[in-house]
């Protein structure tokens, strides 16, 4: 059973992003829009719980990104910002598939929708899960601070969530014989956010960035929280690269839906600003 909540989760570990200041705090212009595109990396191992469709069982979930990465198919992941003068816009969007065609073993006692029966326990199954994940994070805000030495950005915006699972299963019990049954849901909310962002050069082309958030406040999900540290590298006027560390946690429980994951790792960017 834990391969249901492990497909499941897996949704939000592909890879995501370090998205560097699209400039140096000198070069800032002073009437136009500045724009910046990051395709990204996520290194990221995942943690928590979650329940597979509505009402099953909340299972624990521990995996590695190397663990992650075994059942991944497709992702893509990507991150704008843009600046006129002291406003600042940002939209992150990550689409993540990945399938599970190996689970099989015991299945504790419950109810798979739409196989007609309760599986008995020390039931052997044979199942395939489809997990799809898509999350759009849209933010704007105001630069409160350019000292020439630092800025900071203080920022407001939405965080859209869909999670889509299918799940198709074959068990087996001479209590009920074979039976096959196939599943799937999807649920979506949206998370109020409140966030900030600070930017450090210390050289010609080195530069530290730091970018936190939090949110939920029980609209959509009770909370979720993120936090982003990199060190960039400027290679030419137009092109810039980020490594550093991200760390996203949500807390969802409702309508007998149960998303409980925190995800961490390594992140990597490379930055094209126009």
């Amino acid at each position: 059973m834990n391969r249901y909540a492990v497909a499941f989760a897996l949704s939000l570990c592909g890879v995501q992003a370090a998205y560097a200041e699209a400039y140096t705090t000198s070069s800032a212009g002073s009437g136009d829009w500045r724009w910046q595109v990051t395709p990204y990396l996520w290194a990221a191992g995942i943690k928590g719980q979650v329940s597979p469709f509505r009402h099953s069982p909340t299972l624990d979930v521990d995996k590695s990104f190397s663990d992650v990465m075994h059942d991944f198919n497709i992702g893509g992941f990507i991150n704008v910002w843009g600046r006129r003068d002291r406003l600042v816009l940002s939209a992150d969007l990550m689409y993540v598939s990945t399938t599970d065609s190996h689970g099989k073993g015991p299945l504790s006692a419950f109810q798979i929708p739409g196989l007609g029966v309760v599986i008995p326990a020390g039931a052997s199954i044979r199942a395939k899960v489809d997990s799809k994940q898509f999350m759009a994070t849209f933010q704007g805000g105001y630069r409160v601070l350019d000292t020439g030495q630092a800025t900071l950005d203080v920022l407001g915006g939405l965080r859209f969530w869909q999670i889509a699972t299918d799940v198709s299963v074959t068990a087996g019990h001479p209590a009920i014989g074979v039976r096959s049954a196939s599943h799937d849901e999807r649920f979506t909310w949206v998370d109020p956010l409140l966030g900030m962002r600070a930017f450090v050069p210390v050289g010609d082309a080195l530069s530290l960035q730091m970018q936190a958030d939090v949110g939920g406040f029980g609209v959509g999900s009770k909370r979720t929280w993120s936090a982003l540290a990199t060190a960039n590298y400027v290679f030419t006027d137009s092109l810039s690269t980020s490594l550093g560390y991200k760390l996203l946690d949500v807390h969802y429980d409702r309508s007998g839906h149960v998303y409980d994951v925190r995800t961490s790792g390594p992140v990597l960017g490379l930055t094209y600003r126009f």
